[in-house]
């Protein structure tokens, strides 16, 4: 029997709506609907519902006469006759105090029996949210702005959820947003989704974005997870898992392209209320939920895979929450809306900054944003308190949420105790273009008023707190402004946090990626002792490695995934670009400042040119930590599918020395020539060049590390301060080395290319090179455009000389 006409314009099915919709459901239930009559087919799950309608709004206001009231008390506030607070709270009472018409009362009654009846239950338990008419469009997220009920149960919990939801659109915040973008009070409507709720307070739930939300970088999907409803997550209350999935590489099903995977604090879980009236309640996390991963490789990527279909559906990187059911282990979306604040900026100048001093870091916590800010600190713990913030102060504060976003567009920076790369404060923060320190956990009792600070988010995905006010520059890169080389220009890379902030340069690959930056920054514990923890004495440290490997099978499993998820994130900004990773090349003294280093490296004079690089690896005394080296690589190139990897061998002083590290490596699952596999090898002692024909032999190509190849040329210590006049890579018998090995690699039909700063801090030593018929050149990326200049004016130049060098 059809439907009344009345129930028809009061309620629409969500696998009846579409993107077109949104006039009449809002942003998120025309969304709903169109995930699932589009999406299914790729295997994504939305939970069952429906909304009532904006026509279905309008005809509560019409009946309850609230239009004529609302618009006089909006007016006055408009004026300044009275407070933001006093009007909203009258316009709030309008709606609470008003009746559903019967016919829509009836027609949400009727259709939550119809859920329960799909759901296959008696009486299902329902998520109410607002969907405003004007919410979720390109140039205006409505972040929180409107209210949810969650585990709502019952006809007449129902009926009071929508009624609260209507009243919520007149929150203090909601009026002054639209107050704010110039949307008109009266003419926003509001839809009510009422879906059914997962139970993910049994398990987990989350957000995702299809896009990076810190640099823009369009190629990975970054997910957010914690134990319990999701709400902890979007307010920032707790610090969740962080897991990044690079795109391209998900369309095999047999790769797992999890290039970050953070285990997070999650301190606290929201789950459903037993009794009394509360919906919900927050409640501490178990020893063992804060020390486990909320999700599974498996499901990182079954969601990875989701925001790709999603992302693609809609044509535009897409911010989505999940949710994962704890009674059937299936995975949900729950929402779905256009990513605002990447996705809008300009792709055609990248702006970087830089501290130019150091001072004691006070805290640190997830980066939001890119840029350096200094001020002095206001500590506000209460949104009550909020009146006390100073224009142009650093925000110090637990956690937002949506009251305390007039404050935020005021502040030069914010810091937070609470919450991670998807909360409330870092999506507010990204759309101000404010920078952030968010989940610090210790900044309102650490930081106090007046403090003079500097906010850092400059270092990669880590954000730092510095005391003092510190001078800092900023660079803009124009990117079409970077001039076409023959010579392959490629960067250095060394942190992987902040590797993606780089992805628009035009760079040619990853010339030098330093392994042993991974190891002492991110792994922070030596190798030897993440397998035998026995040998180390202190206690303490013992504790820490064991800490460190929490949530993995152990301290093996911990190195070779951290290593494989760092290199992958130096190797997806510029895949299918080569990407050149060294071997770890600390030298003793260096090993042994690591977590547990000291119970197995040797006291050396001269670690300089002591046991380091090739003379380690085969070594019974490092070679079970080198194995480890190689499985994370392996890792990276087969489990992950980054094959656009290359190993570099450091130091390697002999052609003997080359077959046994290739021999060690083989074993370990990195045979050159397998599956593709190239290996270079440093080019950096003289016997390397001496012996070029030999090396060549054994490599794939070369890479002149001219810092050690100066050094062991003149006899001179790069380290030594009155030695340093000395240390010149244009000397002339540094320059013929140089020019020896490009001519004998050519000869032997491989490979050479130069990493180092040199090209860029002098032109004359770029000149050269390409003269030489150098094939690539590496550098840091902040000197990638001054050095692509130097190289362009080189190349022309040597044209302008003679015939084209060689290709």
């Amino acid at each position: 029997m059809a439907a009344p006409a009345a129930d028809r314009a009061a309620v629409a099915w969500f696998d009846t709506l579409v993107n077109a919709d949104v006039p009449r459901v809002g942003g998120k239930n025309a969304s709903l609907g169109e995930l699932i009559r589009n999406l299914a087919a790729h295997g994504v799950r939305v939970p069952d519902g429906f909304a009532t309608t904006a026509d279905a709004y309008r005809a509560y206001v019409e009946a309850n006469g609230i239009a004529a009231r609302l618009r006089p008390l909006l007016a006055a506030q408009a004026r300044g006759q009275a407070t933001l607070q006093a009007t909203g709270e009258a316009a709030r009472r309008l709606f609470l105090d008003g009746e559903f018409p019967a016919p829509i009362a009836d027609a949400i009654r009727q259709s939550y029996r119809e859920l329960a009846r799909r759901c296959g239950v008696e009486q299902v338990v329902v998520a109410v949210r607002s969907s405003a008419t004007a919410e979720d469009l390109p140039d205006a997220s409505f972040a929180g702005q409107q209210e949810s009920f969650l585990n709502v149960r019952g006809e007449r919990e129902l009926l009071d959820a929508c009624r609260r939801c209507y009243a919520s659109l007149f929150t203090d915040r909601a009026i002054a947003y639209r107050q704010a973008r110039g949307f008109d009070h009266l003419e926003v409507a509001l839809s009510i989704g009422v879906q059914q709720m997962v139970r993910s307070d049994l398990a987990g739930s989350g957000v995702m974005f299809s896009i990076d939300t810190e640099t823009g970088f369009p190629r990975v999907a970054v997910i957010s997870a914690a134990w319990g409803l999701g709400e902890t997550v979007v307010q920032g209350t707790v610090d969740p898992d962080k897991y990044v999935v690079f795109k391209p590489l998900l369309a095999d099903p047999r790769l797992a392209p999890i290039i970050d995977k953070t285990l997070g604090g999650k301190q606290d879980k929201l789950v459903y209320a037993s009794g009394g009236s509360a919906r919900t309640v927050l409640m501490p996390t178990t020893r063992e939920e804060r020390q486990a991963f909320v999700l599974s490789d498996a499901e990182i990527v079954r969601l990875g895979r989701w925001a790709v279909a999603v992302e693609s559906h809609y044509g535009r990187p897409m911010d989505m929450e999940w949710a994962k059911d704890g009674e059937t282990g299936e995975l949900y979306l729950v929402q779905a809306r256009p990513e605002t604040v990447q996705s809008a900026r300009s792709a055609g100048v990248l702006t970087s900054f830089r501290l130019k001093a150091r001072g004691r870091a006070l805290l640190t916590g997830a980066a939001i944003g890119e840029a350096i800010a200094t001020g002095t600190a206001c500590v506000i713990r209460s949104a009550a308190d909020i009146a006390r913030f100073r224009d142009g102060a650093i925000l110090v504060t637990a956690t937002t949420d949506p009251d305390w976003v007039p404050v935020m567009k005021r502040a030069a920076g914010i810091v937070t105790d609470h919450g991670g790369t998807t909360s409330h404060a870092a999506i507010v923060s990204r759309e101000l273009g404010v920078p952030a320190v968010v989940g610090t956990g210790r900044a309102t009792s650490t930081l106090r008023d007046g403090d003079a600070l500097t906010l850092s988010c400059a270092q990669g995905e880590q954000g730092v707190v510095y005391e003092g006010v510190l001078p800092y520059e900023t660079q803009q890169i124009d990117l079409a402004a970077i001039p076409q080389t023959r010579t392959d220009i490629m960067v250095n890379m060394a942190s992987p946090g902040a590797a993606l902030r780089w992805w628009r340069l035009p760079a040619r690959g990853v010339g030098l990626a330093r392994l042993e930056f991974i190891v002492s920054n991110v792994v922070r514990a030596h190798p030897m002792a993440l397998l035998q923890p026995e040998r180390v004495a202190d206690p303490q440290q013992r504790r820490e490695l064991e800490l460190l490997s929490r949530g993995y099978a152990d301290g093996a499993d911990y190195f070779v995934q951290t290593v494989a998820r760092g290199v992958a994130r130096l190797a997806a900004p510029f895949h299918p670009h080569p990407v050149i990773v060294r071997l770890s090349d600390f030298k003793t003294n260096e090993y042994a400042g690591l977590l547990g280093g000291a119970a197995f490296e040797p006291k050396e004079e001269n670690p300089m040119i002591g046991w380091r690089g090739a003379s380690r690896y085969y070594d019974p005394r490092y070679q079970p930590g080198f194995a480890l080296e190689c499985r994370a690589l392996a890792r990276v190139r087969e489990h992950m599918g980054f094959a656009n990897v290359v190993v570099m061998i450091p130091f390697c002083r002999t052609p003997d020395e080359a077959d046994r590290v290739l021999a060690v490596m083989a074993v370990n699952g990195l045979r050159r020539g397998e599956n593709g596999l190239q290996v270079y090898m440093m080019c950096e002692i003289p016997s390397n060049v001496i012996l070029a024909e030999q090396f060549a032999r054994r490599f794939d190509g070369f890479s002149i590390g001219s810092n050690d190849l100066t050094q062991l040329v003149l006899g001179v210590d790069r380290d030594s301060a009155d030695l340093a006049r000395l240390f010149d890579e244009r000397n002339e018998a540094v320059t013929t080395f140089i020019a020896l090995a490009i001519e004998r690699a050519h000869a032997a039909g491989i490979k050479i290319g130069i990493c180092g700063q040199a090209p860029s801090n002098h032109p004359e030593f770029a000149r050269f090179l390409v003269r030489q018929g150098i094939d690539s050149i590496s550098l840091n990326p902040d000197s990638f455009m001054a050095a692509a200049r130097e190289v362009a004016r080189a190349e022309q130049e040597a044209e302008s000389a003679g015939p084209a060098r060689a290709a």
